[in-house]
């Protein structure tokens, strides 16, 4: 029987805006738990906020568009996307410190 799920996907985001201090690392955890994906977010020192998502094509796209308004607080200006060059950790999304 030929498999036709969708294949696995792996981006990195780099969202920009009000997005430190308004919980957004938390949020988007939760977010990325509840869609079943495995990776990391942080805080970056220019401001903004980095992730890397992998999981299905779907379930990728989706934090993408919870990505573009975040948590109630946070002011989301931008969220540009780009192939991971590096694979997502095994194990439960998790969040990084500061880079």
């Amino acid at each position: 029987m030929p498999d036709h799920s969708k294949p696995a996907t792996s981006l990195v985001l780099r969202v920009r805006g009000k997005v430190q201090g308004v919980g957004y690392r938390a949020a988007a955890q939760a977010e990325a738990l509840r869609l079943g994906l495995q990776g990391w977010v942080r805080n970056r020192a220019d401001g903004s906020v980095e992730a890397l998502v992998a999981g299905s094509e779907e379930a990728v796209e989706r934090f993408v568009e919870w990505s573009r308004s975040g948590p109630p607080a946070a002011k989301v200006a931008e969220v540009a996307c780009s192939p991971a060059a590096e694979e997502a950790p095994a194990g439960p999304f998790g969040v990084r410190p500061t880079y």
